[in-house]
């Protein structure tokens, strides 16, 4: 990892909260080491079911709300992954429970899984909103959402919910996720890493690539599915790659870190490409990711922002 400058120069953001070049670069170094090892640790843990439930229109409809309940961009992409991680793990647990305490003809069983599902779908909205929730009070120098805001959107959506459910909701979320609520979403990643690009001295507005990449990640997420298409076909070098390319594909589609550094380069290349290749450079120098593998993400990404376009050489 890179040694950043003792000197600092302060950069404001007009985004709540955000001032960049205060943080002593020892502090930065840290917490980029510390991300670094907790996206290592993700990646091996995960499951061929992880990004499920990261659909368009449920992403669509989290950035919305969280828009519409006045929260920071941070808050809606957390909320994503929040959403993702209990659903998965809260589905799992209703499968297993159904299977292990029927020991019954499998005919039974399946119409009984069929009636759980049925059940998860329309408690889908109510465990959206407690994640966004949830995600709402981890930021709490922000607007904290109350339960008479949610039960007003509940009910304008003729979902029939009164408080303690409400609150049952959040805590059926905190207890599947076993607390562990104070995760990461890439976002997260961009600001560390474009607070370490101006430690390092590279030639950007902090303030108006982070404002980009804002835009930039939402897009992203809109469009994660053909985004990452685009990558994988370009890796494996086939235009329908088999399932066992895109299960190995798995750990690229769910690497952060990567994620973060392609948001970063796409949002300088559209802001002014006579940066681009020094953030590039940067980017790989500071996270240890090859500058081939930031130019396939960032590739893909500006191929779905602005169209096809030819990229200088890097």
């Amino acid at each position: 990892m890179n040694h950043f400058p003792v000197k600092t120069k302060r950069i404001v953001s007009n985004a709540p909260g955000t001032i960049f070049g205060i943080a002593p670069y020892d502090i930065i170094e840290d917490i980029l080491i510390g991300l670094a090892n907790d996206n290592e640790t993700v990646l091996e843990h995960l499951t061929e079911h992880n990004g499920a439930f990261k659909q368009p229109k449920v992403i669509e409809l989290v950035f919305l709300l969280s828009e519409h309940w006045h929260q920071d961009s941070s808050t809606k992409y957390i909320a994503v992954e929040l959403l993702d991680r209990f659903m998965i793990l809260h589905v799992e647990e209703l499968y297993k429970s159904s299977v292990e305490s029927m020991n019954i003809l499998e005919t039974v069983q399946a119409k009984t899984w069929k009636s759980i599902k049925a059940s998860l779908c329309e408690m889908f909205i109510l465990r959206m909103v407690s994640c966004i929730q949830i995600t709402s009070k981890l930021h709490f120098h922000y607007h904290i959402i109350n339960n008479n805001t949610i039960l007003q959107f509940l009910t304008s959506s003729g979902y029939i919910c009164n408080k303690e459910e409400l609150l049952q909701s959040e805590l059926t979320v905190l207890k599947t996720l076993h607390f562990h609520i104070n995760i990461h979403s890439p976002f997260t990643y961009v600001e560390t890493l474009l607070e370490v690009l101006g430690q390092n001295g590279c030639s950007v507005s902090l303030k108006d690539i982070r404002d980009m990449c804002v835009m930039v990640l939402d897009l992203v997420y809109l469009l994660r599915n053909p985004i990452y298409d685009t990558v994988l076909k370009a890796s494996v070098d086939l235009s329908t790659p088999n399932s066992s390319q895109r299960s190995r594909f798995l750990t690229i589609k769910e690497d952060q870190m990567l994620l973060a550094t392609g948001v970063i380069s796409a949002s300088s290349f559209i802001i002014s490409q006579d940066y681009w290749n020094q953030v590039l450079e940067h980017l790989s120098n500071i996270t240890g990711i090859t500058v081939n593998s930031v130019f396939e993400v960032c590739s893909a990404i500006l191929k779905h922002c602005i169209g096809a376009i030819v990229l200088p050489s890097h």
